[in-house]
């Protein structure tokens, strides 16, 4: 998730100068942090929705579950609640070239080189994003749910719950709150992909653990039928995101033309959009005697996402699942035992990046067999 990051001065002042931008995220985050209020004194109120006040309640258990059980920071996170009155917390913008899956990219302090820039508002965000498909790039704006301050802030306060997903399934809830707590256990400057795969897999396992062991069968059942059409998408999502890298390492090895590498771009971009239509309807339209079928609602989301897929869109995506399967072996390898895999963790960021990746694919697990025709 989007980490807040302060840019070095500049002699402009636009959103998008590094003035402006430094400017707009103190000023957003301290209104986000001033909007926020203890917990125990949001439950002792009155004139709350029970909903809110048990969500609350959930919350609580819930982070005292990230410190016990998962051996993530037990600091000021998470322990305040802020209403934003606002459907994001920040609007991210990603660019990326038209034939290529590489992002464009901020140096920022802290963070360092990231592929992804946030903003409070969302006017701001397009703005950024104009500026960028001027330039010919592949841009997309999406709202985020929640970020982290990477601990910096923990003496002011810590980072708030949101209303942006506190009322989110239980299932889902849990597993965004251990996310954001991973990024406060390690975090690899200048490393996108490393960074979110790793919180990615701390929030599997965490939550997979929590449902498990605090859930409710129908919490559990709710989360087990999103999770799986999430892991549909995702493999759709990946199968189209080969096929794109396929026809873009084309443009250097075959020395295709513009026009070529756009029909091939254009099939595959067809391609997707036909088999999240089936995806769709068979999500839509469950069979008689089996669980009920999502709703329109349940799917808006993936409808979004599907209508402004670019190559932005992809690249982006990939930080958040390429490398998730080998952290989640590395935790296997260290038995399970968080303390050992955060350890682990922290030593691959000694790594020069290149190194690092390297080591991590080797985590990987290798790929099924192709299946025999039928």
């Amino acid at each position: 998730m989007f980490s807040l990051a302060l840019a070095g001065c500049a002699s402009t002042t636009g959103p998008g100068s590094a003035l402006g931008y430094y400017w707009q995220s103190v000023r957003g985050h301290m209104q986000l942090m001033q909007a926020a209020e203890p917990i125990d004194r949001w439950i002792a109120r009155l004139d709350i929705p029970p909903a809110l006040r048990e969500r609350l309640q959930l919350a609580q258990k819930a982070r005292a579950f990230a410190v016990a059980e998962l051996g993530l920071p037990d600091n000021a996170s998470y322990k305040r609640y802020a209403d934003l009155k606002r459907p994001a917390a920040v609007w991210n913008v990603v660019a990326a070239p038209p034939y290529a899956l590489t992002l464009h990219t901020w140096c920022l302090p802290v963070t360092g080189c990231i592929g992804y820039r946030g903003y409070f508002t969302q006017a701001d965000a397009q703005a950024e994003a104009d500026q960028l498909a001027a330039q010919g790039l592949e841009v997309e704006v999406y709202g985020v749910p929640a970020y982290s301050t990477l601990g910096y802030m923990n003496w002011a306060g810590g980072d708030p719950l949101l209303s942006t997903f506190i009322g989110w399934p239980e299932g889902e809830f849990v597993r965004l709150l251990f996310h954001e707590l991973a990024h406060q256990v390690v975090y690899a400057q200048g490393d996108t992909l490393f960074n979110e795969s790793f919180a990615t897999a701390v929030e599997r396992i965490g939550s997979a653990l929590w449902l498990a062991q605090q859930s409710t069968p129908q919490a559990r059942d709710a989360f087990a039928t999103s999770e799986a059409r999430r892991s549909a998408f995702r493999a759709l999502t990946r199968a189209t995101r080969a096929r794109l890298a396929e026809i873009y390492e084309q443009k250097e090895a075959a020395g295709l033309d513009e026009q070529a590498l756009s029909a091939m771009k254009l099939e595959a971009m067809q391609a997707f959009r036909a088999g999240y239509a089936t995806l769709r309807a068979r999500w839509l339209n469950a069979p008689a005697g089996a669980a009920p079928g999502a709703t329109t609602a349940q799917v808006a989301g993936y409808d979004r996402w599907v209508a402004q897929a670019n190559n932005a869109s992809f690249a982006a995506q990939a930080a958040y699942d390429e490398l998730v399967p080998a952290f989640e072996a590395l935790f296997e390898h260290s038995g399970r035992d968080w303390p050992r895999f955060y350890d682990a963790v922290r030593q691959l960021t000694q790594q020069p990046l290149p190194a690092r990746h390297e080591a991590l694919r080797a985590w990987l697990p290798p790929p099924p067999p192709p299946q025999e025709p039928s």
